[in-house]
């Protein structure tokens, strides 16, 4: 290819040497404003997701009220999933470990919950003005933890078999000791929207640790159910889904589709295999131009080729 034949191709073309037209710039651009918002609020309105109403521990309290108690004994008798974790809120589990790495444990006790005192006794020691509920918190402060546990756990078990859980249905015993009647005041506590304000208090301001509150929620059976109901359980794609039916986040499906199959559906350490899972693959993705042959793929199969085709035509010699 000559000199001359190079300048002309690479020649940048004068402005004036197009046709011109005149044209509204403002009308364009509010036409196209239009356009766009039109677009946008109809295309919002039949895809996009529900405005889903958070569930606080008051809704919880008057829509589930069974389970409010069910969950205050459970944190008194240490059989919720909170109070039996483990890192970083307590020692009581043993945690998730990858084949000998005790990875849970590595980071230790960060955010110490105590669920009995920190989740029900504590919230209910800032209720003033009420008879029953102090003599109940001083039977229960002044008794041993095996009473503590054993009146718990007489109690739950009572519950579990009454109809729907319901404590009217359950017969007043010496066995529950002050059980009964702190469920109860803790039950009225919720429904008044005072619990919010009692477990996620920080001192501060800035009210922006709700740890305490989503771990006495996540310990009933409320939230789940709820989860369950608009498909975001962990076998029903959990984290992928959005509410209801509608479309979820497609780029996580991968690392939610570990869940859903064997060895992980059933492995009481899935969180911790599927993350080393995913930081390997992770790995060989990064690694990909380091790999003989892999790395070669894209010289075998030039399909990179054709979709800068015009960008090879211009550059081959």
């Amino acid at each position: 290819m000559t000199a001359s034949a190079a300048v002309r191709r690479h020649r940048t073309p004068d402005a004036h040497d197009f046709p011109t037209r005149s044209y509204d710039l403002v009308k364009e651009f509010v036409v196209a404003l239009v356009v766009v918002a039109v677009l946008t609020t109809v295309l919002a309105a039949v895809f996009s997701s529900p405005d889903e109403k958070p569930i606080t521990l008051s809704d919880w309290a008057q829509k589930a009220p069974n389970d409010v108690v069910a969950t205050a004994t459970g944190e008194l008798a240490g059989t919720t999933t909170s109070a039996q974790y483990g890192p970083p809120y307590n020692r009581a589990g043993s945690g998730q470990t990858l084949g000998p790495l005790d990875l849970q444990n590595w980071a230790g006790v960060r955010i110490p919950v105590d669920s009995a005192n920190d989740l029900v006794i504590t919230p209910l020691r800032g209720v003033r003005g009420d008879q029953a509920l102090s003599s109940a918190l001083t039977a229960w402060t002044s008794a041993s933890p095996k009473n503590q546990q054993e009146w718990a756990a007489a109690y739950a078990d009572a519950l579990s078999k009454a109809p729907d859980g319901a404590p009217a249905a359950v017969k007043p015993s010496s066995a529950f000791g002050p059980v009964p009647v702190l469920g109860a005041k803790f039950l009225d506590l919720a429904r008044s929207g005072g619990l919010e304000g009692s477990l996620d208090s920080s001192g501060t301001f800035y009210q922006g640790d709700s740890t305490r509150g989503l771990l006495l929620l996540a310990d009933g059976a409320y939230l789940e159910d709820q989860a369950r109901a608009r498909n975001l359980g962990g076998d029903q794609w959990g984290m992928m889904n959005e509410t209801g039916n509608y479309p979820g986040q497609p780029w996580m499906w991968l690392y939610t589709f570990w869940y859903q199959v064997k060895p992980f559906s059933t492995s009481d350490n899935a969180d911790a295999q599927v993350w080393a899972l995913m930081m390997v693959l992770t790995l060989g993705l990064v690694l990909v131009p380091f790999v003989p042959g892999l790395r070669s793929i894209p010289r075998w199969i030039p399909l990179h080729r054709l979709i800068w085709r015009d960008y090879y035509r211009r550059t081959s010699p």
